[in-house]
């Protein structure tokens, strides 16, 4: 019994030492590196969003659009709801054929009973003349220039609702009406009248449809009605660029010439 005792006890040092040693491999062993689940667990989800709604189609009230489904913080996938801003109202104005401009002693009236603005910009034609606005203009805008090597207002663009009637500008008699191609692509109708005001100087109206008058015939501005309605062209023009609700109303040109001067080739006409 006592030699067996004395056994047990030689055991116990031992027995610390090695405890002692596995703590300490433990302590000093690197971390796991936590499994692709774990980390997944661990990140936060995508914040809640609103995702713009597209613009209305027509100028109506605004009206609510649910958008696409959307992460959420807890890994769902929820509908958010938002509200369309109302579209601009389009202003315009019955100007009674008052006028818009003057130039060489002609007086240009508006050619419409519905107006939404005068966008004035440069002409093709060297010999174009410049145009003064007046205070009865309807909102008046001069556009960026094109290149032109003309001034700045040697032509008017007068947006106008598409189903008006277009009435002459002008006093005068047509020398000239028809149909020509525009920019190379696109069939338009034109009248050009002499104006009594500065006789051998030309008025060109573009844009129009449904020509009512013939050359040699005598017009009043404000009362003749030169074509049916404007021209919707199958393109952007630069004046749209001002256009408040869309889609953009049409709109006529105008602008008045000299045809004793002679005309050069400029990089703003011509076809491309």
């Amino acid at each position: 019994m006592p030699r067996r005792r004395s056994r047990a006890l030689l055991c116990l040092p031992v027995l610390a030492v090695l405890a002692f040693l596995a703590v300490l491999g433990a302590a000093c062993s690197p971390a796991a590196e936590p499994s692709a689940a774990q980390r997944a667990a661990a990140r936060p989800g995508p914040s809640s969003e609103i995702v713009p709604a597209p613009a209305a189609a027509s100028p109506s009230a605004s009206s609510p659009v649910a958008s696409a489904p959307i992460g959420s913080s807890d890994g769902t996938n929820e509908t958010t709801t938002t509200t369309a801003p109302p579209l601009p109202d389009r202003v315009v104005s019955q100007p009674a054929w008052a006028p818009f401009a003057t130039t060489g002693g002609i007086t240009l009236l508006h050619p419409a009973a519905l107006v939404e603005r005068v966008g004035f910009h440069q002409a093709n034609h060297d010999g174009a003349r410049e145009l003064e606005p007046l205070p009865t203009t309807v909102a008046p805008a001069t556009l960026e220039l094109r290149d032109r090597g003309t001034p700045a207002r040697t032509a008017a663009d007068i947006v106008v609702d598409p189903n008006t009637e277009i009435r002459s500008p002008v006093t005068g008699t047509v020398k000239r009406a028809g149909t020509y191609t525009l920019y190379c692509h696109y069939t338009d109708s034109y009248a050009v009248i002499d104006p009594a005001a500065h006789l051998g100087w030309e008025v060109k109206l573009l844009h129009v449809v449904g020509l009512r008058v013939r050359a040699g015939q005598p017009v009043v501005a404000g009362v003749t009605v030169i074509a049916a309605h404007a021209h919707r062209l199958p393109f952007e023009s630069q004046v749209d660029e001002l256009a408040a609700p869309l889609p953009a109303w049409p709109h006529v040109h105008v602008e008045v010439v000299d045809p004793s001067i002679k005309d050069r080739p400029n990089p703003g006409s011509g076809c491309s």
